[in-house]
């Protein structure tokens, strides 16, 4: 895709860094944000990583080899290899020199990209989660759930989770300013094929339920008309909170369905709006 395009960030949802390399991930990265590099000479990779969700295999990144130390749990571990990866970009040495055919010091991963560090993400399932990111220096990326509840609407409570995560980052002192990402699954229905898909669903309500031995909330989805849709996210407390939108897509329905889908959200949902 970065061969292919010349404009438009390339980013993933978020990596599950229970099951990577840090370094070998890092080396990949890098690569990946040299050959998508816009001709302005800025990187157009924008990085998810977190420390994954609640899978359908029993700690299934031992079966790669990877197992936290005995005093120390996968989240740890997860945070452990992200420090690596980040200080890897940055072009920390990582590698003792062989002094018989370079000079003696520490050796960084290769090759390096400027600026990459700046486009990593945490994907955030809590308050707690957003405010460690914010103190780690990384975007906060949060999705259409969170692994808690306090009884508020979901938008509401990931507002706040939004705030707290800015407030984290000043105290920090970060220089720069960071970026905030929120996930919603919108579904506009304009044609006849979309209503076969979609027409008897509406805009659902926030469902609460027990996820990995506790309570989460998960937000709703926005089906229907686009100005209904448009009108609603601008009620939304996160939406607005946030600088960036990433719309979830029944990918199972193919490139073709998902194109339009997409250019029906930017023309009539995005644009009223006022958004980019």
């Amino acid at each position: 895709m970065g061969a292919r395009t010349t404009t438009i960030e390339l980013g993933t949802a978020v990596i599950d860094m229970r099951y990577e390399n840090p370094l070998y991930m890092a080396e990949d990265a890098a690569s990946a944000d040299l050959i998508s590099m816009h001709s302005s000479g800025v990187g157009r990779l924008q990085l998810g990583l977190s420390r994954g969700s609640p899978e359908s295999a029993l700690n299934g990144y031992e079966t790669f080899g990877y197992l936290p130390a005995a005093d120390s749990t996968d989240a740890d571990d997860a945070r452990a290899k992200t420090a690596i990866f980040r200080a890897a970009i940055d072009g920390a040495g990582v590698a003792q020199a062989n002094p018989r055919l370079s000079p003696a010091g520490l050796l960084s991963i290769q090759p390096q990209s400027p600026g990459l560090s700046d486009r990593v993400w945490w994907g955030s399932g809590t308050r707690a989660t957003a405010k460690w990111a914010a103190e780690q220096g990384m975007n906060l990326m949060s999705s259409t759930l969170l692994t808690e509840d306090t009884g508020v609407p979901f938008d509401e409570l990931q507002a706040e989770q939004i705030q707290i995560y800015r407030d984290a980052w000043k105290a920090a002192g970060h220089v720069r300013e960071p970026r905030v990402s929120v996930s919603r699954s919108i579904l506009p229905i304009t044609t006849d094929l979309d209503r076969r898909y979609f027409g008897g669903e509406r805009n659902s309500e926030d469902q609460v339920g027990y996820l990995d031995g506790g309570l989460a909330r998960f937000g709703k989805s926005y089906v229907g008309d686009p100005d209904v849709i448009a009108a609603d996210l601008a009620q939304d407390a996160a939406v607005q909170a946030a600088d960036t939108v990433l719309v979830t897509v029944p990918n199972q329905l193919g490139v073709q369905y998902n194109a339009r889908l997409l250019g029906t959200i930017v023309h009539q949902v995005w644009k009223p709006l006022g958004w980019k």
